[in-house]
């Protein structure tokens, strides 16, 4: 056994142990820029009937969706047929109703105003355009208790026709930016998100067990969400993500395996190159891994809803920007990636990262719910420190 395969697995085994708190299962992979250098999984699918978890385990991969939306958008720009500084109201017509709310009137009522500037494609990127997430921000929230506004896990139209926080352009704020991105994607293929990431990204990186929907196949290897019970308890979950959805939602919809999201990452190392073909050309790419804000910085996402997450940071106190769609660590990291690399999350604590200087990257997944999970989260970050420690890492390179 390696040494990297030795201190990659321990990490994997202490946080599956059976002294609490743990979580129920783990698996997690690294790569460099031509084959994956570990693979590993430990602990069970379910703590009801205690199935092993495997290295093919299919998990619910929610926002680390959002990386492969934003790839399929940067397409439509490569070919000429999206403007992404251009009104999205061009493409998808609704953008244009949506309102600004500046609170609520004396009746418990929202208080709506036209926003000051367009939408466009880039802002949803960026997650610039104003919207946000229930689980992370108050007014979302009251949208929702008082009003019935329903939650995206819906993946119904009607669960993105939510007012924006604030004018467009002007502030970073995570939301459903990137669920609407995809319905510009779909306006523009004439075909549903899924159809169009089956075509132009799965089949050239060869991901077959990534969809929106689970095949026989992919459901028979399906972790169980649990939930983290505040005495650190796991309680597995009968929850399961529309499987005939009125919207393919690229913010968060998406089934995958951790080996076949490790086909996504490779291609962002190798500059948008694939076994199958092209995916970006490597001008977009990049372009693609740049910091997009403008005197902006990405925060803290405060805990609005305790059972859907904690106050969740990735490196407090250092400055990370976002790009398209990625957050990019503007300081070298603790656990050892160094500044300009890319990396981002899943709301049941899939965590991944992407070293384009040095040539690695990786992924974490587990399905616990609320996010930020102590142990899961604490877990991914010593499975990336051993990492940098142990993985015979490719030559620095200068990278976009």
């Amino acid at each position: 056994m390696s040494d990297l395969d030795a201190a990659l697995g321990k990490v994997l085994d202490d946080v599956t142990a059976d002294d609490a708190p743990r979580v129920p299962g783990v698996v997690a992979m690294v790569t460099d820029r031509d084959r994956t250098v570990f693979e590993g999984a430990a602990g069970v699918r379910s703590v009801t009937d205690g199935e092993p978890m495997t290295t093919d385990t299919v998990f619910a991969i929610f926002s680390t969706t959002k990386a492969i939306t934003g790839t399929t958008v940067l397409q439509c720009a490569e070919e000429g047929l999206l403007d992404l500084d251009a009104p999205a109201r061009e493409y998808v017509p609704e953008l244009g109703d949506i309102q600004v709310i500046e609170g609520f009137d004396d009746h418990g009522d929202p208080v709506l105003r036209a926003p000051k500037r367009d939408i466009t494609t880039r802002m949803l990127l960026l997650h610039t355009a104003g919207f946000g997430y229930d689980f992370f921000d108050e007014t979302y929230n009251r949208l929702g208790v008082e009003h019935d506004q329903p939650s995206v896990i819906t993946a119904s139209r009607a669960s993105l026709t939510t007012p924006l926080l604030f004018d467009p352009g002007t502030k970073w704020q995570y939301g459903t930016n990137i669920d609407w991105a995809g319905q510009v994607v779909e306006a523009i293929r004439g075909k549903r998100l899924g159809e169009v990431m089956a075509e132009r990204v799965f089949a050239p990186l060869g991901m077959r067990d990534t969809s929106f929907t689970l095949t026989g196949s992919m459901a028979a290897r399906r972790a169980t969400i649990h939930q983290r019970e505040d005495d650190g308890r796991l309680t597995p979950l009968d929850l399961v993500l529309p499987q005939d959805p009125e919207i393919h939602m690229g913010g968060h919809g998406l089934y995958s395996t951790v080996g076949d999201y490790l086909k996504f990452l490779r291609m962002w190392l190798n500059d948008g190159d694939a076994p199958g073909g092209r995916v970006l050309r490597a001008g977009t790419v990049q372009a693609a891994v740049c910091n997009g804000l403008e005197g902006q910085e990405v925060g803290m996402l405060p805990a609005v809803i305790p059972s859907l997450t904690n106050d969740a940071e990735f490196f407090p106190g250092q400055r990370k920007s976002w790009a398209y769609t990625f957050m990019v660590n503007e300081e070298d990291a603790p656990t050892g990636r160094p500044r300009g690399s890319l990396g981002w999350a899943g709301l049941a604590n899939s965590y991944y990262w992407i070293d384009r200087r040095t040539g690695i990257a990786g992924y974490w997944a587990t399905q616990i719910l609320p996010f930020a999970d102590p142990v899961s989260f604490g877990g991914y970050l010593d499975f990336e420190t051993a990492a940098y420690r142990h993985a015979p890492l490719a030559s620095p390179v200068q990278v976009g």
